[in-house]
């Protein structure tokens, strides 16, 4: 999705005129489409993007060939990348740094947009995700099956067990809002006072690289920590890991 984003910014293809392609979506406007990261991000359904997404059936192409070119040339430094973000002492600190830095790259190719908001947010996930993996993984909290346990048996269906996985998903889902909602109420303020923006107008302060980026950064950051780490330790604590 970086990738892609970026690429957007680069090649600068606008999207298609309207009319006489109807919008369904006008939140993305002042978004180039070449390629349709919605293409990149949903590979297996391209068909339905081509009738959904806002651009040219060349955009959703491009970026469902884009996305397979990114899969084949990462795919074999997966594990290796994955052994690294969990066993380096200082992986947190790496990712976190090097994640700002592409986010701080990303803002710089273009005039606002959406894109540098969900580029933003993009990197922010991932860098919460992979840290939160980290933190697991130094813990003891992720520990992988033993040759003997493997094939891995699946537990039987039962209303217990339904009910278990409906309660998981209700607290995990309040729990991230809950970080959502108060990351943000945090950030953008802080950011603004930083850099001494006004903020009484916040869609506007947020078209500024210096509030739109530590923002989303921020909170999505924490959001994906949260998701990685905070939540199934509550999980654990009230016993429903």
């Amino acid at each position: 999705m970086y990738l892609g984003q970026c690429t957007k910014d680069m090649v600068r293809w606008p999207r298609p005129a309207s009319p006489p392609v109807l919008k369904l979506e006008v939140f993305y406007n002042s978004e180039y489409s070449m390629p349709s990261t919605h293409a990149m991000s949903g590979t297996a359904i391209p068909l339905a993007l081509v009738l959904l997404s806002y651009g040219r059936w060349q955009d959703v192409i491009v970026g469902v060939l884009y996305a397979i070119l990114i899969l084949v040339v990462f795919h074999p430094a997966v594990d290796l990348i994955d052994n690294f973000n969990l066993t380096y002492k200082y992986a947190p600190l790496i990712i976190i740094s090097l994640h700002l830095a592409l986010g701080i790259f990303s803002f710089t190719l273009d005039t606002w947009s959406t894109s540098r908001g969900d580029t933003a947010q993009i990197l922010g996930c991932g860098a919460g995700i992979a840290c939160g993996s980290h933190v697991n993984y130094m813990l003891g909290l992720t520990v992988d099956p033993s040759p003997d346990a493997l094939p891995l048996a699946f537990s039987p269906f039962t209303v217990t067990l339904f009910g278990k996985a409906i309660l998981r998903l209700l607290i995990g889902v309040v729990c991230l809002l809950l970080t959502k909602i108060a990351m943000k109420k945090v950030t953008i303020p802080l950011a603004c006072k930083l850099f001494c923006i006004p903020c009484d107008n916040i869609r506007q302060a947020r078209q500024r690289m210096e509030v739109e980026l530590p923002y989303r950064y921020i909170t999505y950051g924490m959001v994906g920590f949260s998701l990685m780490f905070f939540v199934p330790c509550l999980f654990l604590l009230i016993g429903l890991s």
